[in-house]
């Protein structure tokens, strides 16, 4: 079985990193912003994550934050619930502080003074297996109580379908599921199909209007296939918890570059000197037949429980 290995390098325009893998899969993280899952593959396959290389700003300067930007970069990040500007925008533009543990490493963002809080990922990979698992941190370093969800979005590289699980609990009279779209989600948009045990939603290279639901994905977990691999991102949902956007534990976002598979923590408040965290599980296969959004639900199936149990 071959060792975890954890190597300090660079990556494309992205400044240095550190690479961690186990001859099975790899990932790069920045450590000159950040931190952000910026690649993620099986050895020797391609890169399954979003790299924005122009480094794009996200709105304005923001004079709070001495004029700094938050940039969109791409990858995996870790931001904060709900969506509120300036507050979730804080630029993650600073050094990381990286610290090698058995199997991965904890990163560390300079801490956000305008917000009192620091944002902290620890990533561990398995030996021998697809298997990572992300822990997210968001600690209170100020001086009041603080209240947010954590916020874990993984952006996608094009050309891919994500498929969800549909929420099917027997609630006999009772609703069972609910769903939440933004004003500019179009519902006769035939990029997402709703079937009877999944959702459908492929990412559409240059379709100029974005996407986004939100529902209680109770399954959860959600998949998304692209050249040739199949990843599953897993995690923990809290039966009737408090969570954002009107009961959203689970979020996807695309737009003509890119598509977003997004989980949530519940709304916490979090006293001076405490923290929350957020742990999602990921897997990445090999997968050469990945399913289209015509498909039958039967053929999909099939091939979703070869990944999710």
């Amino acid at each position: 079985m071959a060792k975890v290995e954890i190597i300090e390098t660079t990556y494309g325009n992205f400044g240095n990193c550190v690479k961690i893998s186990n001859g099975i899969i790899e990932l790069y993280v920045t450590t000159d912003f950040g931190p952000r899952i910026i690649h993620f593959s099986r050895v020797g396959m391609e890169n399954i994550m979003y790299n924005d290389v122009k480094h794009t700003p996200l709105g304005d300067p923001i004079e709070v934050f001495g004029g700094d930007v938050h940039k969109l970069y791409g990858g995996h990040r870790l931001w904060i619930s709900p969506e509120i500007l300036p507050r979730c925008y804080h630029p993650d533009n600073d050094k990381v502080a990286v610290t090698k543990i058995k199997n991965g490493a904890e990163f560390a963002a300079t801490v956000e003074k305008n917000n009192g809080i620091q944002k902290i990922m620890t990533i561990v990979v398995s030996e021998g297996s697809e298997s990572v698992t992300v822990e997210h941190t968001i600690k209170n370093v100020g001086l009041w109580e603080i209240e947010l969800a954590p916020w874990c979005l993984t952006v996608m590289a094009a050309g891919g379908i994500e498929i969800m699980p549909q929420t099917n609990d027997e609630t006999g009279f009772l609703n069972n599921r609910n769903f939440s779209f933004w004003s500019y989600s179009d519902m006769s948009d035939d990029r997402v199909r709703f079937g009877k045990n999944f959702i459908f939603m492929k990412q559409e290279t240059g379709h100029e209007t974005p996407y986004k639901l939100g529902y209680n994905n109770t399954s959860g977990w959600g998949a998304y296939f692209i050249s040739g691999q199949a990843f599953v991102k897993s995690f923990d949902p809290i039966e009737d918890g408090f969570y954002p956007d009107d009961g959203c534990c689970y979020e996807t976002y695309t737009n003509e570059v890119m598509l977003e598979v997004e989980t949530l923590g519940e709304i916490t408040i979090i006293p001076p000197g405490e923290e929350v965290v957020h742990v999602e599980e990921w897997e990445l296969y090999e997968e050469a037949n990945p399913p289209k959004i015509t498909d039958d639900e039967a053929m999909v199936k099939k091939i979703i429980d070869k990944y999710v149990k």
